[in-house]
C-alpha cells in the first residue's frame, strides 16, 4: 500500500498547481499527484488553446471574476520567469453589428468591476490597434490576454516539483476503499486529505465520497482549424459572446509562436473522451449522456436545442468557417487548412434546475476537496485558483502556512 498526507487525483494544470503551491507551503508534507493516462498533458489541460484570459467576461461575485486577474499575472510572470513562450498580443472584441454593441459595454462594466485593464476604442483606433479586424462602431481591446504553450508550462512545472512531490503515471482511480483509502488499477493508496481534480471525471469521483450528487459533467466538443497565413491578424478576435451561456463563441487565435486558428466549437459530445471517430469509446458514458442530452434537448433547458443544432453544423468546415469571416475585414478562404486536435469541455450541469453552472464548484467533504467545474478559465486561474484550494485545504486539515 502507498501512504501519502495528501492525495492529489488528476495532474493536469491545476492538480499540479496545487501541489506546486502545497509544496511551496509545507515542504514537509508528503504530496503525490496520481494520473491516470501514460503521459501528461493528454485531456483538458493539454488540449487547451493556451489564451491566457484577463478576466472581464466574468460576473463580478463569482470564483472566475477573482481569479482570472490574479492568475493571468501569475503565469505570465512565470512564464518570463523561466523563459517559456508566451505571446503577449493583446485581444480585440467586436461587435457584428448595432445590437451587439450594448455587449461591449456590458464587457467593459465587468472588467472595470473585476479590476481588468480595458479600452473601448472606435474603427479609427481599431485600424490602428488590429487592421484586419472588422466592427460595428465600436470595439473592446483588452492588452493584458496573451498565449502561451500549455505543454511546456505542464511539463516545466512537473520538472520542477521532482524530488519533492510524487507524481505517479498510469493510476487510474477506480473506487473509494474506505475513509482514507482509495483503490487504483494497480495500487491501494492511504492519505489523510484527498483533493479530487479530475477533469472530465470530478463528479464521478465525487460522488463515490457522497459530494455534489446533484452534479453530472456534460461534454462539448472544441475543434479548431488552422489558417495558413501568420500575417492575417496580429491580436485575437473575438465576437460579442452570449453571455447566458459560458462559451465565447467562433474566433480568431494566435498561437505562441504566431499561427492562426479559428475555433472553438462547443458540439455536445456522445461520450467524455470522445476526440475522434470512436476512439475511448464508453457504452456507459454514451447512454448516460444521450440521456441527459435528449431531456435537454426536449425540454430545451436554457434554449439547449438552438445551441446543440446550431453547433453540430459546425462538423462542416465549411459552415464553421463562415462564422468566423464576420470579424475581419479581409480574408482568403482557400488558406483555411485541416482541423487541429479537438477538446473536450467538463461542462459541469445542475441536475435539479437542469442548467449549466457558469463559475467553479468547490465541495468539501469529511477529508476530501473536489473541484467540480474546472473549466475555462482554469488554465489561467491556475495558480491564484490553487492558493484558494490550499487555503481550504489548511482549514480542513488545521495546517497554519508556512511561507
Amino acid at each position: 500500500m502507498l501512504t501519502t498526507d495528501i492525495l492529489i487525483v488528476g495532474a493536469g494544470i491545476i492538480g499540479l498547481s496545487i501541489a506546486r503551491e502545497l509544496n511551496n507551503r509545507h515542504a514537509d508534507l508528503n504530496i503525490t499527484v496520481i494520473e491516470k493516462e501514460h503521459a501528461l498533458g493528454c485531456h483538458a489541460s493539454g488540449r487547451n488553446s493556451g489564451v491566457l484570459h484577463a478576466g472581464f467576461y466574468y460576473s463580478p461575485d463569482s470564483l472566475k471574476a477573482k481569479f482570472t486577474k490574479e492568475g493571468n499575472k501569475l503565469l505570465t510572470d512565470y512564464c518570463l520567469k523561466h523563459n517559456l513562450p508566451i505571446n503577449r498580443c493583446g485581444k480585440i472584441v467586436v461587435a457584428k453589428n448595432v445590437q451587439e454593441i450594448e455587449g461591449i459595454f456590458e464587457l467593459k462594466r465587468r472588467g472595470d468591476k473585476n479590476g481588468v485593464e480595458l479600452e473601448i476604442v472606435d474603427e479609427d483606433k481599431l485600424t490602428e490597434l488590429e487592421p484586419n479586424a472588422r466592427t460595428c462602431g465600436k470595439a473592446l481591446y483588452s492588452p493584458t490576454t496573451s498565449v502561451v504553450n500549455p505543454m511546456k508550462i505542464i511539463e516545466h512545472i512537473a520538472e520542477s516539483l521532482k524530488g519533492k512531490v510524487n507524481i505517479l503515471l498510469n493510476q487510474k482511480f477506480i473506487k473509494q476503499g474506505d475513509t482514507f483509502t482509495i483503490i487504483t488499477n494497480n495500487s491501494k493508496i492511504s492519505f489523510k486529505h484527498l483533493i479530487n481534480s479530475a477533469g472530465l471525471y470530478a463528479d464521478k469521483i465525487a460522488h463515490q465520497f457522497g459530494i455534489g450528487l446533484k452534479y453530472t459533467l456534460i461534454p462539448f466538443k472544441g475543434l479548431y482549424i488552422e489558417y495558413k497565413d501568420s500575417n492575417l491578424i496580429q491580436k485575437h478576435i473575438y465576437p460579442v459572446p452570449n453571455l447566458a451561456n459560458p462559451f465565447l463563441g467562433v474566433h480568431f487565435t494566435r498561437t505562441v509562436d504566431g499561427k492562426v486558428k479559428i475555433g472553438p466549437t462547443a458540439i455536445p459530445a456522445l461520450w467524455r473522451e470522445n476526440y475522434q471517430g470512436l476512439s475511448n469509446f464508453n457504452l456507459g458514458e454514451f447512454l448516460e449522456t444521450i440521456f441527459t442530452d435528449a431531456k435537454l434537448f426536449i425540454n430545451d433547458n436554457f434554449n439547449f436545442r438552438k445551441l446543440a443544432l446550431e453547433e453540430i453544423k459546425k462538423y462542416c468546415s465549411n459552415y464553421f468557417i463562415q462564422q468566423s469571416i464576420p470579424l475581419v475585414k479581409k480574408i482568403d478562404i482557400s488558406k483555411f487548412g485541416s482541423y487541429l486536435n479537438s477538446g473536450i469541455r467538463a461542462q459541469l450541469l445542475d441536475k435539479e434546475g437542469m442548467k449549466l453552472v457558469m463559475d467553479y464548484v468547490i465541495e468539501e467533504g469529511e477529508n476530501s476537496t473536489h473541484i467540480l467545474n474546472a473549466v475555462s478559465p482554469a488554465f489561467t486561474s491556475a495558480f491564484s485558483f490553487s492558493k484558494f484550494i490550499v487555503d481550504e485545504v489548511e482549514k480542513a486539515m488545521g495546517l497554519k502556512t508556512k511561507l
